[in-house]
């Protein structure tokens, strides 16, 4: 999540909704016209490259037929295992909070799947900001808290997929990008490990420490920079309690198993006759392309990551590129129909914060 929506959804959650338009522009939001260049320039060239990777040598008679002559019927469990997927991924963020300080599992789903449809149609994951705002909401959680869990999410997925890459690795062909992957997953093991050592000899220390030059900013100022580095602490109980560590890393792997599963159903519709090993270098792929900055939808990155995942397997583009745009539909159609239907029901059913409510009691009561 870039910093400048950390702190815009700091600054709507410390401020009334009625009051926002009148108050000062906030500190880094919105982002410099630099900065937004510059992620722009990197996300179209990112696109091109990957576009490039998918359609170049497409015969388009051969990637016709393929479309044609699929059996469209393993879309039913692809998608239900898609959709299994995603509810393990709303338990494993939910299992990211504190015991005890845990939103529902439905409101956690909730938020998830509005994030993930943002996500889909705007650039530069700008569902991560709106899943808090949701989620912040929508239940008792602090907008610090979330977003520690939310960077957490990130850190849990990159560190899953690359291991269960390497477990796999006995199943799965030579691919050209191994070595830069182990050496991927031993840093972020490595930087994982120093900052979970750090939380845990050194406590809230630590996070006051690298929180406290924030203190100058006026939306820190008394009490809120001590309660910003109470809350951050809960966020980051995935890293210093082993019991919420555990069940999120459960949880992780199951979702990604699963979603290794829908890429693998999807491709038993092509005839590809591929092994379910596959789908999880699918899944990894997909997963580590992710990473990287992509338009809405990640269109183009998406299904290059996917004909460099099979080019293994020695497929032809012109038989890999039909199985991708499926499978991408796949992962996009049913994210885009939840969140606009979720976004309705909440519109229809807002819920009022414990603190808006006693705002409101105590003005009926004056």
């Amino acid at each position: 999540m870039p910093p400048e929506w950390i702190w815009q959804i700091h600054y709507l959650d410390a401020v009334p909704v009625k009051d926002q338009r009148r108050l000062p522009r906030v500190p880094g939001w919105p982002p410099a016209k630099g900065s937004r260049l510059l992620i722009n320039v990197v996300t179209v060239a990112i696109t091109v490259v990957f576009a490039y990777i998918a359609l170049s040598d497409i015969k388009l008679g051969q990637m016709w037929h393929a479309l044609r002559t699929s059996d469209y019927w393993w879309l039913l469990p692809a998608l239900i295992a898609f959709g299994l997927g995603n509810v393990a991924r709303a338990l494993r963020w939910r299992s990211l909070f504190t015991p005890g300080r845990r939103p529902p599992a439905t409101t956690t789903m909730n938020a998830m799947m509005i994030g993930y449809f943002y996500n889909n149609i705007l650039p530069a994951r700008a569902g991560e900001a709106a899943r808090v705002v949701v989620l912040r909401r929508r239940s008792p959680a602090p907008v610090v808290e979330i977003v520690g869990t939310v960077v957490l999410e990130r850190m849990y997925d990159t560190l899953a997929i690359l291991v269960i890459f390497f477990l796999a690795t006995p199943w799965l062909p030579k691919v050209s990008w191994f070595g830069a992957a182990a050496v991927a997953a031993i840093v972020l093991a490595l930087a994982i490990a120093i900052v979970a050592a750090v939380l845990v000899v050194y406590g809230d220390r630590s996070l006051r420490l690298l929180l406290r030059p924030l203190a100058r900013l006026s939306l820190f100022s008394g009490t809120r920079l001590e309660k910003t580095v109470v809350e951050l602490a809960h966020g980051l109980s995935g890293l210093r309690n082993r019991r919420v560590a555990v069940e999120a890393a459960l949880w992780t792997a199951t979702a990604w198993m699963l979603t290794s599963l829908s890429a693998y159903l999807v491709s038993l519709a092509f005839h590809l006759h591929l092994p379910f090993a596959s789908g999880i270098l699918v899944a990894v792929a997909i997963g580590l392309g992710m990473i990287l900055p992509s338009p809405p939808a990640a269109v183009g990155v998406f299904e290059g990551a996917v004909i460099i995942a099979l080019n293994a397997y020695g497929l032809s583009k012109s038989l890999v590129l039909p199985y991708a745009l499926v499978l991408h539909a796949v992962n996009f159609v049913p994210y885009v129909l939840a969140g606009a239907f979720l976004l309705h029901y909440n519109s229809r059913h807002p819920v009022k914060r414990p603190e808006e409510q006693a705002r409101e009691d105590h003005v009926l009561a004056a």
